[in-house]
């Protein structure tokens, strides 16, 4: 038995028959989500019929995912319907014995050593993607992200040497893929299951999606079994080079702890783990990267503070991985960009039996839902906080914000990709800042759309290799008079 709740639990105004508040959800969720703030730290809506639970206050937050873990299961409607394309993958298999083993297994996958190993090979991927684009054409960057994105992770799961034509088809089906994974988590479960044409068409890519898993896993186990250690000396002789028999070696990918491991997993599992990785590689960092470009092209300092950072630690030559940890600014840039963002704006547990969360009763079974988006737009930690503000990420300035940051989570349920997260965005955005001298936005200022992660709904850029080409080729009534994120209506405002 919990103790009688001391708090009454408000419900957010608003509220529809039938469908409560999804009309609010749908049209409207940021400021929808942020207003949930004034009615109290925890926040009673309604999903259909079927009552949610929004947790509003960082502390109570942190009950959920950490001190109070075991009572808040990883599920509800939108892990539901994700696990009909993840399967049983790190993100949303369910609490138990599973759940441990599988994120043990996969733990030195991202540790900061292996990520080091296979940090070059990214940045040779990611070079080779961004300097292919041409030059002074508007394209969609949002797709560009996503695109260079699934280069670099492809190359650091499966290795440098992953067949051409697989990369090719992965690249080309995953922007399908992640639609129609969103549309299915938009709709109700019982209209995913009718046999209309775009469910079909997704399953049919899931099942390919998958096919292409089991081909690029068959031959990273190939790979992984080698050439004697005679004929790989004998092949190193022939290429007169003293490193060549090393090279298999710096070629694996991510994958292969997985492979290789003492108790492996099933077929079925490994490619449900690669749907998982891949997706919330693709997704996640496609986005923060699109959005934090756009900021770039808004503020002209931010940039110019950014490319000199970069011209001090790397002058005339090229990126390595070592300087990663030399670049403090253009972390600060990209965390902002995640702060401002998301990326992901509304993530949901279940309660496992009756409890108490701050005085406020959550019945057994009830949704809990937490949003970092709300938590990172709180203007009682983040002052101005629809400003684009890198400065926040300052040592003296962070640890006043640490609780109320929640874009990889909290808890033993916090994304095991983190690590792996930073250091891919950070590759991107040098690398894309040394090949491209100058960039402008098209298109247009965005405007943030939630549906999965906040996403732009459109954005296009023109690059350029000579610097200060966008300058003088910039409409500035174009720049100036558009609406821009910075001045969408305050969430807070709704």
């Amino acid at each position: 038995m919990i103790a009688p709740a001391t708090s009454p639990t408000r419900t957010a105004p608003g509220g529809l028959p039938l469908i409560g508040h999804g009309l609010q959800l749908a049209r409207n969720p940021l400021p929808f989500i942020s207003s949930l703030r004034d009615h109290g730290p925890v926040v009673r809506i309604r999903i259909g019929p079927t009552p949610a639970y929004v947790v509003t206050d960082p502390a109570l937050t942190r009950k959920v995912l950490v001190t109070d873990a075991a009572h808040y299961a990883k599920g509800g409607k939108i892990i539901d319907a994700l696990r009909v394309f993840f399967g049983d993958g790190l993100a949303t298999i369910a609490d138990g014995d599973a759940h441990l083993r599988n994120r043990r297994l996969m733990q030195p996958m991202f540790n900061k050593a292996h990520i080091a190993d296979r940090g070059d090979a990214m940045i040779e991927q990611v070079a080779a993607t961004v300097g292919a684009w041409p030059e002074g054409q508007p394209r969609e960057v949002y797709e560009d992200m996503n695109e260079v994105t699934l280069a670099a992770f492809l190359v650091a799961l499966f290795g440098a040497d992953l067949p051409e034509h697989l990369a090719g088809e992965f690249t080309a089906l995953m922007p399908d893929i992640m639609k129609g994974t969103i549309r299915q988590t938009i709709l109700p479960p019982w209209a995913t299951r009718l046999p209309l044409p775009a469910n079909r068409a997704h399953a049919e890519r899931v099942a390919r999606l998958r096919a292409l898993i089991d081909q690029a896993i068959d031959h990273r186990a190939s790979r992984a079994a080698g050439p004697s250690p005679d004929v790989a000396a004998t092949a190193a002789s022939d290429a007169g080079c003293p490193h060549a028999a090393a090279a298999p070696e710096q070629r694996t990918g991510l994958f292969d702890t997985l492979l290789t491991a003492e108790n492996p997993l099933t077929r079925q599992q490994l490619q449900d783990e690669a749907i998982t990785l891949l997706t919330g590689a693709i997704e996640t960092t496609g986005t923060t990267l699109a959005w934090t470009l756009c900021e770039i092209t808004r503020h002209p300092h931010v940039e110019q503070r950014l490319r000199e950072e970069l011209a001090t630690v790397c002058a005339d030559r090229p990126l390595t991985y070592g300087d990663l940890e030399h670049l403090p600014y253009a972390r600060r840039v990209l965390q902002e960009a995640i702060r401002k963002y998301g990326p992901a704006w509304l993530v949901t547990r279940t309660a496992t039996r009756d409890l108490d969360l701050g005085g406020h009763l959550v019945p057994e079974g009830a949704d809990v839902v937490w949003s970092p988006y709300l938590h990172q737009h709180d203007p009682g930690v983040f002052s101005d906080p629809d400003t684009f503000d890198p400065d926040r990420w300052t040592a003296e300035n962070a640890a006043a914000t640490r609780g109320s940051f929640l874009a990889f989570g909290d808890g033993r349920r916090k994304c095991i990709g983190e690590n792996f997260a930073w250091a891919e965005l950070q590759i991107i955005l040098a690398t894309v800042l040394r090949t491209w001298p100058s960039f402008r936005l098209t298109s247009p200022a965005p405007r943030p759309q939630a549906v999965v992660t906040v996403k732009p709904d459109r954005m296009t850029m023109e690059f350029h290799r000579e610097p200060g080409a966008t300058r003088r080729t910039s409409d500035p009534s174009r720049i100036t008079t558009e609406p821009g994120p910075d001045t969408q209506p305050s969430p807070s405002t709704g």
